[in-house]
């Protein structure tokens, strides 16, 4: 069954206690209006709910948690796509060391969240497996090791010799690193937007934004129905707003996911550590607690081609072809598969903070492979930027990085 990330994909046909919320037909007025109800907005009004005495409203135009939430593959890690020496190159040391150390505990973050909410096997922490797709790329994974390690990281080299005690297959060499997980993303983002609404925060579906505009010490958020007032507005659309994940310079590309059918135990896949690789674009692995893998990659650089059912199918069978390469006792059979659109901005970090230009107008958007990550980051971020008026990593993520706002 073949069905892109706007349709939905298999997550949501693991979780049968989805909540509906009205559409908005009466005017608000409210201190926060997120605009966006996927991991992002719903992370973003858990945080100040719990957190702050601020009155929040979200909205979204379609349904809470859908978007490209339901094609999110699970995998949270906090090692960046970009690796920890390469961005000390490029930032600098206290920088890099300070956002590594921001995305794993931000993970930590997101594992007590996912406890408190009974996730259960829907949420697990897991190793990761880190390895060289090539021979050349051993010696970047080996200075990257050495990174990690020198700053604290819990992070393990693996030689080449030792791969097969974790994988049926040889590689020149991995990192493993302790302490990430893995998470259905669908069931995730509806129980924080539920507990968010149970805190009294407001959700609205089917709610658009439609024009907005700035009175005196207000934004007017025209819906179409109904109009809000709200002090501050944040928005949280990562990919499933095209327009705005263009305005702000990500590099958008296409991403292609594969789910099997439940398989028996995979002979080498020793503790079921999630895998990903060097290669760019890299292919990932992982398991779901009912034994099935996800296996993506195959990104494009450009979305050109035309998306039909004929193309993410010939992309499905080169993803089942690489786990049958990988795990040569695994005939998989597929079960759905799908494509999600994902970007980067021009250096890779996430941008976070308020519109250089717009005052009171923030944004909170994870452009990244880790974006989960940087939700909860942002999150954190938002917090403190609306109660104390500053945060130490603002200017990491500030608007003002964007080429066409500086």
């Amino acid at each position: 069954m073949m069905r892109d990330e706007r349709n939905g994909v298999y997550w949501p046909s693991t979780y049968n206690h989805e909540m509906e919320y009205p559409a908005l037909t009466e005017n608000e007025s409210c201190d926060v209006l997120i605009v966006g109800g996927g991991m992002t907005g719903a992370l973003c009004a858990h945080t100040l709910a719990k957190d702050t005495n601020l009155d929040v409203v979200l909205i979204d135009r379609k349904k809470t948690a859908y978007g490209s939430t339901p094609a999110n593959n699970g995998i949270l890690k906090f090692s960046s796509d970009k690796m920890l020496h390469e961005l000390i190159r490029e930032i600098g040391t206290d920088d890099a060391v300070y956002f590594y150390e921001m995305c794993q505990e931000s993970l930590k973050k997101l594992s007590r969240l996912a406890l408190d909410l009974n996730m259960g096997s829907d949420y697990r922490i897991r190793n990761s497996l880190y390895y060289a797709s090539t021979a050349e790329d051993a010696v970047k994974v080996a200075k990257e090791y050495e990174a990690l390690h020198h700053y604290g990281f819990p992070v393990h080299f693996v030689k080449e010799k030792d791969m097969l005690k974790y994988v049926p297959f040889h590689k020149p060499g991995a990192i493993l690193t302790e302490g990430d997980a893995d998470m259905n993303p669908f069931r995730f983002a509806q129980e924080i937007v539920k507990s968010a609404a149970g805190m009294g925060v407001r959700v609205y579906e089917e709610t658009p934004l439609l024009h907005k505009s700035k009175g005196s010490d207000y934004f007017i958020i025209d819906t179409g129905r109904a109009i809000i007032r709200a002090k501050t507005l944040l928005f949280a659309t990562g990919y499933d707003n095209d327009f705005l994940a263009q305005q702000f310079g990500a590099n958008l590309n296409r991403s292609y996911a594969v789910i099997t059918e439940p398989v028996p135990a995979i002979k080498g896949w020793n503790d079921k550590c999630m895998i990903w690789e060097t290669n760019r674009p890299y292919l990932y692995m992982r398991t779901t607690a009912d034994n099935r893998i996800i296996a993506g990659g195959l990104d494009e650089d450009k979305l050109e081609e035309p998306i039909d059912d004929q193309l993410i199918g010939r992309k499905a069978d080169r993803l089942l072809k690489k786990i049958n390469e990988m795990f040569p006792d695994v005939k998989p059979v597929l079960a759905q598969a799908w494509y999600t659109t994902s970007g980067e901005s021009h250096d890779g970090l996430p941008y976070i903070g308020e519109h250089p230009n717009n005052e009171g107008e923030y944004y909170c958007l994870g452009f990244g492979g880790n974006r989960t990550l940087y939700s909860m980051i942002g999150a954190e971020v938002i917090k403190e930027l609306l109660t104390k008026g500053s945060h130490t990593a603002e200017k990491l993520f500030s608007l003002s990085r964007v080429p066409v706002l500086q």
